[in-house]
């Protein structure tokens, strides 16, 4: 009897000491009343949803408004947020349906209706501006408001309408607090995302609390947050060592990243693969010095990314040769049959056949930033190696370099680009379909018949031989050279629970699963 008890006494003391270890592991009351500090270099361009389309903007939006649509962690299909339930009507894929939920509030307490949602489309479509996210939607005709009921209306067909509704474009805002035809610029949001923005000042920190009147795909609307802003990756890798930030996401330095270890015990590292890419994108206007295309064939030609990849990156990205990156349906290699080698015997042959007086001026511009700096200074290197160009570099802070790339001003300039959901489609007609993002003055019917064939299939693997033809054209066009794709980063601090789920492939930023151990 006694080993009996001295063994009941031992799995009673077991079981104890496991209850304090899993009592640790959850969240303290003291310690949810703390926000947890984010880190980025990542700019918000604009906190209107019509006044930007980049990854910083997009980040703040997936937290302050809704969507009809969003994506779980992980998904590739799209679920209902502040919709009941959506669908196509009829089988031509041009007419898409939502019941919007009745129990969604603005963050003032205003009820959201269908006039809400309805609104936030015409607006977006009626400004237009020219960094703001209406190239997602060039097929939609109108958005009819019935009852709770939402229409939207195609002029083509459109497999992927689902997914563009679950992005930061299909952000709905009270029609109220929004002027039908000029951005808000006061800094402040009427959204019914889970968090509420308490604060903010433009590129130093928002300050997020969740929002008690959320209702929506999320159970939970996660802990109090604080995002912080960085100019530079130095100085995140600062503020990370000072302690300043609890969690860091695009972008420590290259370097730094490199010696990341997944299994350090002082921190949490998550290294993923990811469809970040980078593109030099060229501005063929007539009066570009880039438009004739053997020019930028001729550039092609002299490309290699194997200094961008290990020496300024540190091996943190991958070369890429297509416009379609690895891991997604379609994706070949255009840029590496087509320029397998950097050869400038044949970029002179091209420059000749071209007839223009060498070596040719041209203006390179970039977003401001130490890695981009040695970036474009290797580029710089390789193009004037030759003796065929003349370059000049430019560094720009980046709102004012979205605006100078849109009208024109510089006649090459690197843009990275992310996902905005987890279809091929979104490297393909905001890059270089018809009035695409980059604004660099490209054109093609070809193109846009192939853009257009890749969306009449729900069976998305059936478009696969139209990506891979829309890839070849681009490497023969050539009104870009993509140059890498990277893997995704998230350092946390060891107390800090939920960080692998911050970021995926779908452009959402998931604030909502921070937490404290």
């Amino acid at each position: 009897m006694r080993s009996i008890r001295l063994r009941i006494l031992a799995i009673l003391a077991v079981l104890v000491i496991a209850g304090v270890v899993a009592w640790q592991l959850l969240p303290s009351d003291e310690a949810n009343a703390d926000p947890v500090t984010v880190g980025t270099t990542d700019a918000v361009t604009s906190l209107d949803p019509a006044g930007a389309y980049d990854a910083g903007s997009w980040a703040m939006y997936s937290n302050l408004y809704q969507s009809l649509m969003t994506f779980k962690s992980g998904a590739i299909v799209p679920e209902p947020d502040a919709a009941e339930n959506c669908g196509f009507i009829g089988g031509k894929l041009q007419t898409y349906q939502c019941k919007l939920r009745d129990d969604l509030t603005f963050s003032d307490g205003k009820k959201m209706t269908v006039d809400d949602v309805k609104y936030s489309f015409d607006r977006m479509l009626e400004i237009k501006t020219d960094v703001g996210p209406s190239v997602l939607f060039p097929s939609l005709k109108n958005v009819v408001a019935e009852g709770r009921t939402i229409t939207f209306n195609l002029s083509a067909r459109d497999a992927t309408f689902p997914q563009k509704l679950a992005t930061g474009a299909g952000s709905i805002v009270e029609k109220d607090a929004y002027s039908e035809h000029k951005l808000r610029s006061d800094g402040k949001v009427n959204g019914s995302g889970p968090y509420v923005l308490k604060s903010y000042e433009p590129g130093v920190k928002a300050e997020l609390v969740p929002n008690s009147r959320y209702r929506g795909a999320l159970k939970d609307t996660g802990n109090p947050v604080t995002v912080r802003y960085y100019k530079q990756s130095e100085d995140l890798l600062a503020a990370w060592k000072s302690g300043q930030v609890d969690v860091t996401h695009r972008q420590l330095p290259p370097s730094t990243l490199a010696e990341l270890n997944p299994g350090d015990s002082d921190k949490r590292v998550t290294e993923a693969d990811s469809a970040e890419i980078r593109n030099l994108v060229f501005n063929v206007r007539k009066d570009s010095p880039l438009a004739d295309r053997k020019v930028r064939q001729a550039i092609a030609s002299v490309i290699d990314r194997g200094p961008l990849v290990g020496d300024i990156y540190n091996g943190t990205v991958d070369p890429l040769y297509s416009l379609i990156p690895q891991g997604y349906i379609g994706h070949s290699t255009p840029f590496f049959d087509a320029y397998p080698a950097p050869d400038t015997e044949r970029a002179k042959s091209l420059m000749q056949e071209a007839g223009v007086q060498t070596p040719l001026p041209v203006t390179f511009a970039y977003r401001e930033g130490d890695e981009y700096t040695k970036e474009t200074k290797e580029i710089q290197r390789q193009l004037e190696a030759t003796g065929l160009f003349k370059v000049t570099v430019k560094a720009v802070e980046w709102t004012r370099f979205q605006k100078g790339y849109a009208a024109g001003e510089y006649d090459m300039y690197t843009v990275g680009w992310l996902p905005d959901y987890p279809d091929p489609d979104t490297f393909s007609q905001p890059l270089v379909g018809r009035d695409s993002s980059l604004h660099n003055g490209y054109s093609s019917k070809k193109m846009d018949e192939l853009i257009s064939s890749t969306l009449q299939y729900s069976d998305r693997s059936r478009a696969s031989a139209d990506f891979k033809s829309l890839q070849k054209l681009v490497g023969e066009d050539v009104p870009l050279v993509p140059l890498w794709q990277k893997k995704d980063y998230v350092v946390a601090k060891e107390d800090v629970a939920g960080s692998q789920y911050l970021s995926d492939g779908t452009g959402i930023w998931r604030l909502w699963e921070l937490s404290w151990i």
